[in-house]
């Protein structure tokens, strides 16, 4: 008897100490981002911090970022799309709302961006960073000054254009250089923004998003539309790039972390978003991304060292803000008027 107790005994306490051993599932967050727009040497630094590992990965779009959420494809904890696409995604009730309790440093955000036109109470979103679109062009290869849309719809440019790929910001494009806003409802003048990028596509290389870089950096297209922090990443590999808010006015864009409906990793998800504001980490993504963070402190420390080129491009003047407007979330008859034609344009 004493035996099979002492037999019992241990292995009771074999098993104790198996499951001792056992180790907690590792804690995640899954982050869903635009491409080159983070220092993913952060990721390492959180998880030393939170214990939560980041699993990352990109899209190229909102139009993307979108269809992926509605596709039901991968659990995202983390996405971070830009203004009129956050008011769209409240509006599908999409969106889970954050838990403000856990992301103390919203309190770092400058105060224009504490509330927003496109979640007016904060409720499901905290701003990451903010700038302008305008035109980026080899200055040893196009020796006119570029100052407007025009330039590419210029035949002289013929297949040296690199041309948004989605088709939110390639109509803002045309409708700007018609004279429209870039929220119109107005079919007549969408389809006159059409009309003129069937004219172009003839003249376009490559309608593109991340890989414009290659292509500008390494002089296979000389001209293109892009983002005014990529430019300031773009130059450091090419000198000759050049970049320019057109006259006709242009796109200015907030983006923002947020949380998707549904997400497994809500908790994990905050304690991201809140790191993410933080002024050491948004000094750190402002540095590799050249966009400007809001969070105020961050955002005023970048600016003392920049020059002043860099810093007219990426603190535009009120005057030159004047000219630019935000996306806009519209209709669905509108958005299924924009996917029409842009199907059309790409077959």
């Amino acid at each position: 008897m004493k035996k099979i107790i002492s037999v019992l005994l241990i292995a009771l306490l074999i098993l104790t100490a198996v499951g001792c051993g056992k180790k907690e599932p590792q804690k995640v967050v899954n982050v869903f981002n635009w491409g080159e727009y983070i220092d993913e040497s952060i990721f390492k630094d959180f998880e030393k911090e939170t214990g939560i590992k980041v699993i990352y990965s990109t899209f190229q779009s909102n139009e993307e970022m979108f269809a992926a959420l509605e596709l039901g494809g991968t659990d995202y904890d983390i996405i971070i799309p830009s203004d009129y696409m956050i008011e769209r995604l409240i509006e599908l009730d999409m969106l889970e709302k954050l838990n403000r309790a856990n992301i103390p440093n919203a309190a770092l955000l400058a105060d224009e961006y504490k509330t927003t036109s496109y979640d007016p109470a904060g409720a499901y979103s905290v701003p990451y960073m903010w700038g302008t679109v305008g035109i980026i062009y080899n200055s040893a290869e196009i020796t006119d000054e570029i100052t407007s849309w025009s330039s590419l719809f210029n035949p002289a440019y013929a297949n040296n254009i690199i041309m948004f790929n989605n088709p939110r910001d390639a109509f803002g494009v045309a409708c700007k250089y018609l004279g429209y806003s870039l929220n119109t409802t107005d079919e007549a003048e969408i389809r006159a923004a059409f009309d003129l990028l069937v004219q172009q596509k003839p003249i376009v290389q490559s309608y593109d998003m991340d890989t414009i870089y290659d292509k500008l950096e390494g002089v296979s297209a000389t001209i293109g539309v892009y983002y005014a922090g990529d430019y300031i990443t773009m130059k450091e590999n090419n000198a000759d790039l050049l970049f320019v808010l057109p006259i006709e006015g242009s796109n200015v864009f907030s983006d923002a972390m947020c949380i998707p409906k549904g997400a497994s990793n809500k908790e994990n998800a905050e304690a991201f978003i809140n790191f993410m504001t933080s002024t050491d980490i948004a000094m750190r993504n402002m540095d590799m991304t050249g966009y400007v963070s809001a969070n105020a402190e961050a955002a005023e420390l970048y600016a003392e060292d920049l020059d002043p080129e860099d810093y007219a491009i990426q603190f535009p003047s009120d005057e030159v803000l004047a000219r630019c407007e935000p996306f806009l979330n519209l209709p669905r008859e509108t958005l299924d008027l924009y996917s029409k034609l842009w199907g059309d344009l790409k077959s």
